[in-house]
């Protein structure tokens, strides 16, 4: 190829626009692998559950964990992604970017000596022309001054002077003839040197450089597409992993404890209705009164109990209708879930006591610490934070007492709970902030939960309730009608009453809309029972009175 010194350039020119194409094509790679990771990052946290929300409480299903066991692992399979771009930059893109400099540097180096080898060949053949011209001018010279020569000789007429002078011209152009043949053997046999160098030494050994540089090049860009699938490969094991991850969360789904769980979360604590008793209205007594206000008031859609209706009036017998975040005591939600939330707010309540105690203890010691050395702080700076954290406590100690005296009053109104629970669930009600604290101690366990040990010391009773305004001296109110009760219910906040299943009792005041009814069952014992549990049967006279 000593004679296709431009067509190698070119060649070798191209060689490296493959590289840089290749280098930018693994730059686009990379971007695009960063971009794909940054948006699986962003799908996985627009699907996380929010702090604080009530998705957080979702996740306790085995679904929505497998979810979000989905959403982590989808987080580290994003990584992975980052990982491939982080080699593929540093492994491929910086080293082919660094690789390409230097291969320039040297592709120029040899074609610039491939150059010079063939600007002195041509330097050599100029010469070698020159002086080839120049011996056969001499040459031409020698023969026209010979030539005169003799036709001097030969003219009688020239004079001996003459003719002289024409020999002597003839035999200087003679030898400077000679002189240029001896100048030009001489630079074409270096002509010919040079040339066999240069053929034969000089252009093969530049070539050879060049066939190496090419050659390296080619190896480089293979190296360099091995390390681009090595890349993905070494993070194929990480990202089946994840994979794997996300299969183990799916197969963790449990139908069936996610079905307990809504169960769980859901069940009011109210056992089923009964059966609906007969109404026999041949009697006038037991006549149901289809105009009376309760039934008005149950068509005007105020109240309508529906055996197995959507209407909560049998299934959720509350005091009063609560807007916002209900009542502090949780009287608006059913009793299995009232227990449910008093039992967690105990437990915070606890929590909080246990973290004002550990810093009261933490305080006492840095005290006893002053009080050894003063020279380390004042043991008065700190007794106002103890006195602080000793009413904290108190206070706290005060709310677990007021919320346990609640929560026994719930679990002794549940199905399963034995008499002596519900007899016990009065004893945790109103009391003085001495009987608060001797009663919170003796009824919390070592581990700050809520124990059932019945004190036999003092008989408290329920604290006032809603209702306490309305009985106080009140006159006995006229009956208006009658009313059976078709459940048992019994009554545990102050102003309610416990009925029997199947018991008559006197009516003295209707629903007025808030889903009570006001009975008697003898001159001393009066108060309200869910409307949903009695059927009522109204006086004539009461409903034109």
């Amino acid at each position: 190829l000593q004679d296709q010194f431009d067509n190698l350039e070119k060649h070798t020119q191209w060689g490296i626009d493959v590289l840089e194409k290749y280098i930018k094509f693994v730059k686009e790679r990379t971007e695009i692998e960063l971009s794909y990771a940054k948006q699986l990052r962003n799908l996985s946290k627009k699907y996380q559950p929010k702090k604080n929300s009530k998705e957080e409480e979702e996740y306790r299903y085995t679904s929505t964990r497998a979810f979000l066991a989905t959403l982590n692992e989808m987080n580290d399979y994003a990584g992975q992604h980052e990982v491939i771009s982080e080699n593929m930059t540093s492994l491929i893109t910086g080293e082919l970017t660094r690789y390409v400099q230097e291969l320039k540097q040297e592709r120029k180096s040899h074609f610039h000596d491939g150059r010079k080898a063939q600007q002195h060949i041509e330097t050599c053949w100029k010469q070698l022309e020159a002086s080839k011209r120049r011996f056969e001018r001499d040459c031409k010279e020698a023969d026209r001054a010979q030539q005169y020569f003799e036709k001097m000789d030969a003219d009688i007429n020239v004079t001996k002077a003459d003719v002289e002078k024409a020999r002597q011209q003839a035999q200087l152009r003679h030898q400077m003839a000679e002189d240029s043949k001896a100048e030009y053997s001489s630079t074409l046999q270096k002509f010919n040197s040079e040339q066999h160098d240069h053929y034969y030494t000089h252009i093969p050994n530049i070539f050879q450089k060049i066939q190496e540089m090419e050659e390296r090049r080619i190896v480089r860009i293979g190296e360099s597409m091995k390390t681009f699938a090595e890349v993905d490969r070494q993070v194929i094991p990480i990202i089946g992993k994840c994979l794997d991850e996300i299969t183990k969360a799916a197969e963790s789904i449990d139908h069936k404890n996610d079905s307990q769980l809504v169960i769980e979360a859901f069940k009011s604590g109210f056992e089923p209705p009964g059966d609906i008793d007969f109404e026999d209205f041949t009697q006038p007594m037991k006549r149901t009164i289809s105009e009376s206000s309760l039934s008005n008031s149950r068509g005007d859609g105020k109240y309508e109990p529906k055996f197995g209706g959507k209407s909560k009036g049998k299934l959720w017998p509350f005091i009063k209708k609560n807007k916002g975040a209900g009542p502090e005591d949780f009287s608006h939600l059913p009793p299995e879930q009232r227990r449910k939330k008093l039992q967690q707010k105990v437990d915070e309540l606890n929590k909080d006591i246990q973290k004002e105690m550990d810093q009261r203890d933490a305080l006492t010691k840095m005290k006893d610490v002053y009080i050894k050395n003063p020279q380390m702080g004042d043991a008065a700076s700190v007794d106002q934070r103890l006195a602080e954290l000793g009413q904290n406590i108190e206070k706290l100690r005060l709310e677990v007492q007021k919320f346990e005296g609640w929560l026994a009053e719930v679990e002794g109104r549940l199905p399963m709970r034995t008499e002596q629970a519900r007899r016990q669930s009065g004893l945790y009600e109103a009391q003085n902030t001495s009987a608060v604290n001797s009663c919170a101690q003796d009824r919390e366990s070592p581990d700050g939960s809520y124990t059932e040990e019945q004190s036999q010391e003092t008989e408290m009773k329920v604290p006032a309730t809603d209702f306490d305004d309305e009985f106080d001296d009140e006159e006995p109110l006229p009956t208006i009608g009658t009313c059976k009760a078709l459940y048992t219910f019994e009554g545990q906040n102050e102003g309610t009453i416990s009925v029997a299943e199947g018991e008559m009792l006197y009516v003295i005041e209707e629903d007025k809309g808030d889903g009570w009814t006001r009975i008697r069952r003898n001159e001393d014992e009066e108060g309200y029972v869910p409307t949903s549990y009695v059927e009522v049967y109204l006086d004539k006279n009461a409903k034109g009175a």
